[in-house]
């Protein structure tokens, strides 16, 4: 399964860097992956304040926090490009 994986991903050609302009359909998909991560984070604490067992609400703080932790990860790349692109 992982020599699957590995013939898989040498296949796709990963980009050691990403390009330095990022088309419209990218753009587009990035937006989305903000708005799918920060509604995730949301949910996740909602849902974290209304648990009354203690474990539950740690997987979902946990939860929530990793999804904020991505969407503040894309925000920062994003940024960092436009910065970039600006000079």
């Amino acid at each position: 399964m992982q020599q699957q994986n590995m013939n898989m991903q040498n296949q796709q050609g990963i980009m050691q860097q990403p390009p330095a302009v990022v088309s419209t359909k990218d753009s587009l998909y990035l937006t989305d992956m903000l708005s799918w991560n920060l509604l995730a984070f949301k949910k996740a604490h909602f849902y974290a304040q209304q648990c009354q067992d203690q474990e539950l609400k740690v997987h979902f703080e946990r939860c929530g926090q990793m999804h904020q932790r991505h969407y503040e990860q894309l925000l920062t790349h994003l940024n960092q490009q436009n910065h970039v692109g600006m000079q």
